[in-house]
């Protein structure tokens, strides 16, 4: 472990340290999949359907630095739905933060739906600065991939009955777009740890107790064995624990 960094209430996140804390490796040669959630102490996923009623706000900072950070943020379409995203938004914080680093304005949104069942008038194509990336299968209707296209879309095919993760971020890579921000959902989460694609976790412990049926935080195939993890760096605000893993591989 790296790093320990505690913050109270008159001692908030440095906005420097927090931006090397999360840095990505540099330099990369391939895209680099970061995923963040944020869970309760006793594992629920979200508060009536939405994971937002456990985020706090150092986890909404640090949220908002992994788009800062990302050249593209990875994202599939239940959670896309639900948590009712839009583009990117952009932000003079966030242009000078990215200008300084040497990033587009706002990194684009990547859609993973193997049906390409995004509504033509979601806010993801109409609420936006730069067009999504819309990840399909060929199996999908011509016809909603031709809305979607039509709508404003890139839309990429990638696997045939399911969209193939790593056909997609090759072409990802493909494009030079290296730092994906993975922002769930847990099937999403749950493919990439099957297929051994996942980078880094970026995880925030909510200090609520939620019980009820809410998921966990990965669901998907069983992969053949655990993905063993580093811890990297640890820092807590506010009764709430960031912890940050990352798997030991070359960039």
């Amino acid at each position: 472990m790296d790093s320990l960094w505690s913050a109270q209430p008159d001692e908030p996140f440095d906005e420097g340290r927090i931006e090397e804390f999360y840095a990505y490796p540099a330099p990369l040669e391939r895209p680099w999949v970061r995923v963040n959630f944020v869970s309760s102490v006793d594992g629920a996923v979200s508060v009536s359907g939405r994971s937002r009623g456990l985020s706090t706000p150092a986890d909404h900072r640090v949220f908002q630095l992994g788009r800062d950070l990302a050249d593209v943020v990875l994202v599939g379409l239940g959670t896309a739905v639900v948590e009712g995203y839009g583009g990117v938004p952009v932000t003079q914080r966030r242009a000078e933060r990215r200008r300084r680093l040497g990033l587009s304005p706002v990194p684009p949104i990547a859609l993973v739906t193997g049906r390409c069942a995004l509504a033509p008038d979601s806010p993801l194509l109409t609420d936006t600065a730069v067009p999504p990336l819309v990840f399909t299968s060929s199996s999908a209707p011509a016809s909603a991939r031709k809305d979607v296209a039509a709508a404003g879309a890139e839309v990429i095919v990638a696997g045939q009955d399911r969209v193939d993760l790593r056909l997609a971020l090759a072409e990802l890579g493909e494009r030079g777009l290296h730092k994906v921000d993975c922002e769930g959902g847990p099937t999403l989460f749950g493919n990439l740890i099957a297929e051994d694609l996942v980078d880094e976790l970026c995880l925030t412990m909510s200090p609520l107790l939620v019980g009820g049926d809410a998921g966990r935080i990965a669901t998907g195939p069983l992969p053949e064995r655990p993905r063993a993890l580093s811890l990297v760096s640890v820092l807590h605000e506010d009764d709430a624990l960031l912890l940050r893993y990352g798997r030991e591989r070359a960039p």
